[in-house]
């Protein structure tokens, strides 16, 4: 296997044994050194699909009848002169030129005219049916709704409980959970480095005796959990492994996902322990256990959401999320595993942000993205490794601390675009989020909004509403043609990983970022009650507070933790662990659920990777 591109010995992650070899947890390969590389990002791939769409575009009608067409042309020209010019004279527009949050020109009007390339049953197709365009179930939500989730996680483990609980009882479909900053680096509670953070931003977990208080009392057998962690997410899934054993369940027996996505934290987040070339091998190693041992579990959602929190455009969000998405298929190819074994356990996670079309047309773009990608590079058959399904979030950056019972609006608006943009999860932001994390009555009300557009507004009763709108499904082929400008871009690059390591992909999103402010200090992007419509305010709204208490009450019990153990065990595994972390042949995910089992704290099984694979330290962004 050549590449194109040179690789040092830090970038050769995996040297894998002998072919078919699959004993012990050990990963089946092709039987020689194997580099990650996105092939799929290489050799002219993205260019030549590029031109494909650009010549689709251009294409003769099909769906639309060309009389017609000439005369919807002669009735758009003779309103443009007879009423749209003189109107124009004595009201005028309000700007020169409108363009929406990824800086894309928006005409006036849109006609047949726009689309008239479109091949309806070849682009868009029917739902539950490639390419996806209009649904991955050929029912959505006449079948069932979306799951409705609520980020939830804060304080001590038994704080945490208790607002699951709560939000189960009042109609929550699936649990969704936050960790604070120490957990979310791998860090224990009482860890010089986690000083004033506990619990603050999400639940402190330190071992596998918070994860079981934190779910005492739940189902895991009827209930889907989705965790936010990245650079540990290994270590959190051997303790919900470990917590449903407990329970009397097996690992197959679970539903949920672990984010996993460590590229999207060299781009975005920020929040890694290891060099990406560390990570991958262990994501590497999720990815085969689970296919493995835990056949119903998301093992990886591929995050868009924080690229777009970074300051990206959805473009950009689009282009650089499907981007990190190929780069796992990849992975899970260079471990020996087929496409269709592991592709229907990825899943994705979306933001939506306040330009309503241009979120719905993001999810319509990615499922043709993806499908097409998948059958045309990868040569996939099986239909469920086509299906694009994906998580959404309101997006947290457009909330505002400034009249924050406006966010209530903002995030009833950027819920119905993401269902009528075809979600499968959803969670809605509460209200409070830009002053603190939700409190009890600012989280029922942002549940309370999914509930409203799901049973009280109609829109999910028929599949795709949007469907046909000319502006929307021109946008829709817009952002598809613009990821994949972006797929190119990244090739030139060198590839993925090198346009993160070189800080391309950075690059770009603080350009965009940058464009953003500009725009809003000049008054040419509106947020009400922020540049425009600005009233004095004291403290507007009550908060959630975290206090000193639930830093205490987690160094004491990890403290109780150490001190009840059988430390023998611990550090059997622990040695174990290392072991495996230095023979790149082996699954680390074995010895870690032992670890785990053990109580071996969350900080001391990253301390093991730390000695062993080091620190990474991401380029300047100039």
């Amino acid at each position: 296997m050549k590449f194109s591109v040179p690789f040092s010995p830090r970038e050769r992650i995996s040297r894998f044994g002998d072919e078919g070899r699959q004993d012990n947890g050990k990963i089946a390969t092709s039987g020689h050194l194997l580099l990650f590389r996105d092939r799929v990002l290489a050799k002219g791939y993205w260019k030549r699909v590029l031109d494909e769409i650009k010549r689709e575009r251009k294409a003769l009608p099909t769906t639309f009848d060309k009389k017609q067409l000439a005369k919807i042309r002669q009735e758009r020209v003779r309103w443009e002169a007879k009423t749209l010019k003189p109107w124009i004279r004595g009201s005028p527009e309000q700007k020169q030129e409108f363009r929406n949050l990824s800086d894309v020109p928006v005409k006036r009007i849109y006609t047949p005219e726009d689309v008239s390339y479109l091949n309806q049953s070849e682009q868009i197709g029917l739902p539950g049916e490639y390419p996806y365009v209009r649904g991955v179930y050929p029912t959505m939500y006449r079948g069932r709704p979306w799951t409705m989730r609520m980020f939830s996680g804060f304080g001590t483990p038994e704080d945490t409980n208790k607002r699951l609980h709560y939000l189960l009882e009042h109609g929550e479909t699936g649990l969704s959970i936050a960790f604070d900053m120490p957990t979310l680096y791998g860090y224990d509670p009482d860890s010089p480095r986690a000083e004033g953070e506990v619990g603050r931003c999400g639940v402190s977990v330190g071992s596998l005796k918070d994860m079981e208080i934190i779910l005492e009392g739940i189902p895991l057998e009827k209930v889907s959990t989705s965790m936010t962690i990245n650079a540990p997410a290994s270590v959190l899934t051997a303790m919900y492994v470990g917590v449903a054993e407990r329970q009397g369940l097996k690992p197959k027996d679970l539903r949920g996902t672990v984010q996993a996505d460590i590229l999207k934290e060299y781009i975005a987040q920020k929040e890694w322990a290891f060099p990406p070339e560390a990570h991958l091998r262990i994501i590497r190693d999720m990815m085969v256990y689970c296919t493995k041992e835990m056949p119903q579990w998301n093992y990886i959602s591929i995050s868009g959401y924080h690229i777009r929190e970074a300051g990206s455009s959805a473009v950009q969000e689009l282009a650089f999320t499907l981007a990190d998405g190929f780069a796992y298929v990849d992975l899970g190819l260079d471990a020996g595993l087929k496409v269709e074994d592991f592709a229907p356990r990825l899943s994705f996670f979306f933001n939506c942000g306040m330009d309503f079309f241009e979120e719905v047309a993001k999810f319509r773009a990615a499922r043709r993205i993806w499908a097409r990608v998948l059958k045309d590079k990868y040569k996939v058959k099986d239909s469920r490794s086509l299906l694009l399904r994906t998580h959404a979030q309101n997006s947290g950056a457009s909330l505002t601390w400034q009249q924050p019972l406006n966010n209530i609006v903002r995030t009833t608006i950027e819920a119905l675009a993401t269902v009528l943009g075809g979600t499968q999860s959803l969670h809605t932001n509460s209200y409070d989020e830009a002053w603190a994390l939700p409190s009890e009555a600012a989280a029922t009300v942002a549940l309370r909004t999914q509930q409203i557009i799901a049973e009280e507004t109609g829109v999910a009763d028929t599949i795709d509403p949007l469907a046909g709108s000319y502006y929307l499904e021109w946008l829709t082929d817009e952002m598809e043609e613009r990821a994949f400008q972006y797929f190119d871009k990244i090739e030139r690059a060198g590839g993925l990983l090198n346009a993160i390591k070189t800080g391309f992909i950075q690059r770009e999103i603080a350009e965009n970022s940058y464009r953003y402010q500009q725009e809003l200090e000049r008054g040419d992007r509106i947020v009400v009650g922020v540049n425009k419509y600005q009233i004095e305010e004291k403290k507007p709204i009550d908060t959630l507070k975290i206090n000193e208490e639930a830093q205490r009450r987690q160094i004491a019990r990890i403290d109780m933790v150490r001190e009840t153990r059988d430390n023998n065990k611990v550090e059997q595994a622990l040695n174990e662990l290392r072991k495996t972390f230095k023979d790149e042949k082996a699954n680390s995910m074995y010895p870690l659920v032992k670890a785990v089992r053990a109580y071996a704290t969350l900080g001391e099984i990253m301390d093991v990777g730390r000695k062993i694979f080091g620190d990474y330290k991401e380029p300047p962004i100039l």
